[in-house]
């Protein structure tokens, strides 16, 4: 009597979830948009609403540059705010160090532009190390002050023009005779472009890599509970001072690149104003994220431009006086979209993904 065998099932491939798909090809958008950003300088397409010109014409690379760098410039901010859970009120004053220092040494010291900027670097983070170390000796609303009165000093030391060197109320012009050729003139727009893009890409590994790391876990703890990090034997104050010196670091360069794509350094990047709009910035973008501040950057200068126009239009000027009046007021049109967003997109732009996503699961 024999037994006969069944042949064991075939197993069969399992196809991949179309979930897992979408996920898997969404990882690759920051680079199709990297592309993208690259090769923009080379198009013709015209945005209209958006851009005054085509995307390849230098009026409008000179925007999508500045947008670039706030973006850029508000997430090394973020370090301090998001990251650390530090307010500080004078984040525009080694903003400002990088683009004066850069053209104090090429005006006074007639350095060459490589040895500039690199002293220009090293200028903005070691105030940032200096007066960080006074500032972080205290915490909470005692810091944002302290660092808001050496803003303030700051602004007030430019506007006194000492010995000539900052220009006083009126700047200083970038010296077009020591600057790369191939950085000056309206015809190399796309260069400036492209270095603010680099910028953007290096502020954004640097975060990345920050955050990722040992110091950056610890970041996150003092955030949440200073205290705790005191208990498990850590240091706070070290940490909190390398995030700062760090965050102060990229500003420097950041000022470097706002040198180069306006020609100039102005004293209205020493305000702590201007600290007051990179703080809009990265709340309208949603704090402690890793594109959120960019993406608030990004729209808060494109905006700031754009509805500036849309204020002194005709389309506004035809307007009855109660609507005239407000919507010729940019800021009052920043202010409404800014509101808009905190009351519809808590947490920021960058919420609005898992925000969409949402009523879509429910539905299925």
């Amino acid at each position: 009597m024999s037994t006969a065998t069944t042949p064991a099932p075939t197993p069969t491939a399992v196809p991949p979830a179309p979930g897992r798909d979408r996920a898997r090809a969404l990882r690759w958008w920051p680079a199709a948009v990297l592309v993208l950003l690259i090769v923009a300088p080379f198009s013709a397409l015209p945005l209209p609403g958006l851009l005054d010109g085509p995307v390849g014409s230098p009026g409008s690379l000179q925007l999508l540059a500045t947008c670039l760098l706030f973006g850029a410039l508000a997430t090394g901010y973020d370090l301090l705010l998001g990251r650390t859970g530090l307010l500080s009120f004078g984040h525009a004053l080694y903003f400002a160090a990088g683009s004066y220092a850069t053209n104090m040494f090429l005006l006074e010291a007639g350095l060459p532009f490589a040895a500039a900027a690199a002293l220009g670097l090293c200028s903005g983070a070691a105030l940032a190390l200096v007066l960080g170390s006074v500032s972080l000796r205290v915490t909470g609303i005692g810091f944002s002050m302290v660092t808001l009165a050496f803003a303030q000093a700051g602004s007030i030391l430019v506007s006194r023009n000492p010995g000539g060197l900052t220009g006083g109320e009126e700047g200083r012009a970038a010296p077009a005779e020591l600057l790369p050729s191939w950085l000056v003139g309206i015809d190399h727009t796309a260069n400036l472009y492209w270095i603010t893009l680099a910028y953007l890409v290096l502020t954004l590994g640097v975060v990345h890599w920050a955050v990722r790391s040992p110091t950056g876990r610890v970041w996150e703890g003092i955030k949440e509970n200073e205290r705790r990090v005191e208990v498990l034997g850590l240091k706070p104050y070290g940490f909190k001072l390398t995030a700062f010196v760090l965050a102060g670091a990229l500003a420097a360069v950041g000022g470097l690149v706002h040198l180069l794509l306006t020609g100039g350094s102005t004293p209205q990047t020493t305000t702590s104003d201007f600290t007051l709009s990179l703080l809009v910035m990265v709340v309208l973008g949603g704090t402690g994220t890793r594109w959120g501040p960019m993406a608030g950057g990004i729209l808060y200068t494109w905006a700031d431009h754009r509805l500036g126009d849309l204020a002194g239009s005709g389309a506004v000027a035809d307007l009855p006086a109660v609507l005239r009046v407000p919507l010729s007021q940019p800021l009052f049109l920043l202010g409404v979209l800014f509101v808009a967003v905190v009351h519809l997109l808590p947490g920021g732009l960058a919420r609005l993904p898992s925000r969409l996503r949402r009523p879509r699961k429910e539905n299925q």
